[in-house]
């Protein structure tokens, strides 16, 4: 036999071995790996959460569409205590996380109201910045009261930037007092449903 054939069956034989390698490892089951976020499913927030205030929102707070309320009928209430930011921020801090508990058990004692949160800022920084800012205030006050309990349907925002202070002296005192967000009421005036988007926080 010469030696052409000898080297031709030897690669041939080569080949089908490697083929047969190739086979055998598409077969072999492959491990998979749980990707995870770093976030705890809801079962497990929801276990972690029982027994304490802490709960889960299902759904979220922002989840829970905006009510569509105009005019300009709504005022102050004494129950209703304003709620306090630091500067340049718009989350609500724990001192105001005891005050919205207290306006949200209000609220909720009252279903025939509509609520208004507005938001404010003190006068440094540009106006749509500042707008830009009271909204997200407002904004952030709505998803709390919501995960608080309080339906989401009745609850609209609306930014004030700089526009209406609580004083005008420019010293930190009042610069503190215009950063707030003010929550504003008035009876219900329209009779479209809502959703409630319930549930509890701390």
């Amino acid at each position: 036999m010469s030696q052409d054939i000898l080297n031709m069956r030897a690669r041939f034989f080569g080949a089908a071995a490697l083929c047969a390698l190739f086979a055998l490892s598409a077969c072999t089951p492959k491990k998979t790996v749980k990707k995870t976020t770093g976030l705890r499913d809801d079962a497990a927030v929801a276990a972690a959460g029982a027994g304490t205030e802490e709960a889960v929102t299902l759904p979220s707070a922002a989840d829970v569409e905006e009510a569509r309320i105009r005019g300009k009928e709504f005022a102050s209430a004494a129950e209703l205590q304003p709620v306090r930011f630091d500067f340049d921020a718009y989350s609500v801090a724990e001192e105001g996380r005891i005050a919205l508990r207290a306006n949200a058990d209000y609220l909720k004692q009252h279903p025939d109201l509509e609520i208004l949160v507005e938001g404010h800022c003190d006068e440094r920084g540009t106006t749509e910045y500042n707008l830009a800012l009271g909204q997200k205030r407002a904004k952030a006050v709505r998803e709390y009261y919501i995960r608080l309990g309080v339906p989401g349907g009745k609850l609209a925002t609306i930014s004030f930037g700089e526009e209406r202070g609580a004083c005008a002296e420019p010293t930190e005192d009042c610069w503190g007092r215009n950063r707030r967000a003010e929550t504003k009421i008035r009876a219900q005036v329209s009779s479209a449903p809502y959703n409630s988007g319930s549930s509890v926080v701390r």
